[in-house]
């Protein structure tokens, strides 16, 4: 039989029937660039001011950094309502440590990463071990930590932060090339990175032509990548003629980086997966289910743990409302970002670009000055919006 190119073979199935198999994908994408065209104009242009696009990554750090891993709860078939509140206890506790107790950053930050792991453990071993529901578990844990928030603080406020903690969030990358406007580091890094981004696009190509798996028709491709390239571009750009790259930007690349080849490139990943779609069939086959749910509500407690420091750097205190509904935002984030409801399926990348959709929605409108109110209002039709969407296409493909 005449081995038919997949390439060739995409080409003639046509663009528009493509996109529509993979609308999730590219409606993420261009709904993000929509919302951003939107409020650009509609603020005067005050959304993609230099100041503002570090605002964005500073204000959305702690949210995408919680969504990679609420991610991983959510595909595994489970839910987790206490991140706010374990993020709102481990910034507490950081403060407690470096403030009130004096104990250097460099003792506090690691203590607290392993406390919010043993936070995800405790969780995790209920919920894996014991089936108890993860909305229960979560929802317990949610009250649980928000009381010890309230102890640990004493209802007040602590700080500030030492400089060096403040980094975390607030500090910046500095030129490695001696300039100051433009920063060339963060142009160089915009150009490493659209080169980089090219290349992996090139090579996973070849290799889904060389095993016959059906490629993404190249003129798609390159307008794409045109217009992801042309983003991070102007970004950086942006960027650099400010304050160059903040130091939570590249904590947040490191990590999407690493949680997408886990989520794609390895067994681990893989399997989490497996057991999200159906455990019964997962387990039959071999995989240790439970062990897999636990790891995963002990990753999910590292980052959220992770989030509470780089919150409290970000405010140089730390408060006991702190956390408070963070949990939405994160949920929402994933769920926006194509994350099915009964588990098994979504993206690291459509997750973080879930999380800039709600960031962008809560800094226009804030710009425009719209209510708090009104802000959550549109915020719960957005997500309704997206659930609808992705039920609508499961029912249209069954």
């Amino acid at each position: 039989m005449e081995q038919v190119d997949p390439a060739q073979q995409a080409a003639r199935l046509g663009i528009g029937a493509y996109v529509a198999r993979h609308i999730r994908d590219y409606g993420l994408l261009f709904a993000l660039i929509a919302i951003m065209v939107f409020f650009q104009v509609v603020t005067g242009g005050t959304l993609l001011k230099p100041v503002n696009i570090t605002n964005l990554f500073l204000q959305n750090s702690y949210i995408i950094i919680m969504a990679l891993g609420m991610l991983l709860v959510i595909v595994g078939g489970h839910i987790d309502l206490s991140v706010g509140s374990v993020m709102g206890f481990i910034g507490a506790l950081a403060a407690v440590m470096i403030v009130t107790l004096g104990l250097p950053v460099a003792v506090a930050i690691p203590v607290c990463l392993v406390v919010g792991m043993g936070i995800g453990a405790v969780q995790g071993y209920f919920v894996a071990y014991w089936r108890i529901p993860s909305f229960i578990v979560t929802l317990a844990g949610m009250l649980v930590f928000r009381g010890l928030s309230l102890w640990l603080l004493a209802g007040q406020s602590v700080g500030p932060f030492p400089k060096s903690f403040q980094a975390l969030s607030t500090g910046f990358i500095p030129d490695l090339f001696g300039m100051d406007r433009p920063n060339l580091l963060a142009m160089a890094v915009g150009v490493v990175a659209v080169v980089a981004l090219l290349w992996l696009g090139l090579r996973a190509r070849a290799r889904d032509a060389r095993y016959g798996i059906e490629g993404e028709p190249f003129g798609l491709f390159l307008l794409r990548n045109a217009i992801v390239a042309a983003a991070l571009l102007f970004v950086t750009w942006k960027l650099a003629w400010f304050r160059g790259l903040p130091n939570v930007l590249l904590s947040m690349v490191v990590l999407t980086v690493v949680y997408v080849f886990v989520t794609e490139r390895t067994t681990l990943g893989r399997r989490v997966y497996a057991v999200g779609g159906n455990a019964k069939a997962a387990k039959l086959s071999g995989i240790r289910t439970e062990r897999l749910t636990f790891l995963t509500f002990v990753n999910m407690g590292l980052l959220a743990a992770l989030a509470g420091l780089v919150f409290a750097a970000r405010l140089n205190t730390a408060t006991p409302k702190a956390g408070f509904a963070v949990e939405l935002d994160v949920i929402a984030a994933v769920f926006i970002g194509g994350a099915s409801m009964s588990g098994g399926s979504g993206k690291i990348v459509g997750a973080v670009v879930g999380a800039f959709i709600m960031g962008v929605m809560n800094n226009g409108m804030s710009i425009l000055g719209i209510g708090i109110d009104y802000q959550q209002v549109i915020k719960g039709l957005v997500l309704l919006a997206a659930v609808f969407f992705d039920v609508y296409n499961k029912n249209k493909d069954a």
